[in-house]
């Protein structure tokens, strides 16, 4: 007889968890011991002193926070449990992020069970999901995103508190005119403050100086 494999399914959505558990729970080797619907679930569930696990299932986005914070803390907390990632999402970074995290493999949720169930075994196994090639890409990935944000950042931080304030109004709607009455100045200096928000920003047009304001949370939008 096998030796039992003890599995997490961390997933917020009902109509997928639930079928999924019940799905791994039909191998014979295979117990679903856990369901957490979301990261502050998880983490009661790592927070049990008793608590054994050998795979993780996580899905990436959960509502309350990101699937690969939850990696990270298993890791932490039960170093010889392994972590596949099962997630809608084809975002490089967030994949990457849980790469980063300790994931031991990735796969879409489209994926046929069969191979979800062989992924499991295989990790169980110890056999490597992810190459140290595509481990590789990933930190570099992230590193090459690291310095885009840290760029950004110091674009950000050259912004006056006004050209902020200008940068808020256009985000809201606001046209030159309503601007130049909502500060007291004349046209010219609200043009000459929206030049300058774009040189600092480097980008040519108020519509990929707004798309980089919400971007990197300079505005908000209601």
């Amino acid at each position: 007889m096998s030796e039992e494999i003890r599995i997490i399914v961390v997933d917020d959505h009902d109509t997928f968890r639930d079928p999924l558990a019940f799905m791994l729970e039909r191998e014979s080797d295979l117990t679903v011991v856990a369901r957490p619907r979301s990261l502050s679930e998880a983490r009661e569930v790592l927070e049990g002193a008793e608590f054994a696990v050998d795979v993780a299932i996580v899905d990436l986005n959960l509502p309350d926070g990101s699937g690969a914070d939850f990696i990270s803390e298993l890791q932490s907390s039960r170093p010889r449990a392994l972590a596949l990632v099962l997630s809608a999402t084809t975002d490089q970074e967030d994949l990457a992020r849980a790469i980063e995290a300790g994931a031991a493999g990735a796969m879409h949720k489209s994926a046929p069970m069969s191979d979800l169930v062989e992924a499991v075994r295989g990790l169980a196994a110890g056999e490597q999901l992810l190459s140290q090639e595509e481990v590789i890409e990933a930190l570099r990935f992230l590193v090459r995103v690291r310095e885009i944000h840290r760029e950004a950042q110091r674009a950000i931080d050259t912004l006056t508190p006004r050209e902020r304030e200008v940068l808020q109004a256009l985000a809201e709607g606001w046209g030159d005119k309503e601007i130049a009455r909502r500060f007291h100045v004349g046209a010219g200096t609200v043009h000459s403050h929206v030049a300058s928000i774009l040189s600092k920003l480097g980008v040519s047009s108020r519509l990929q100086a707004l798309v980089f304001a919400v971007r990197y949370g300079v505005v908000t939008i209601e």
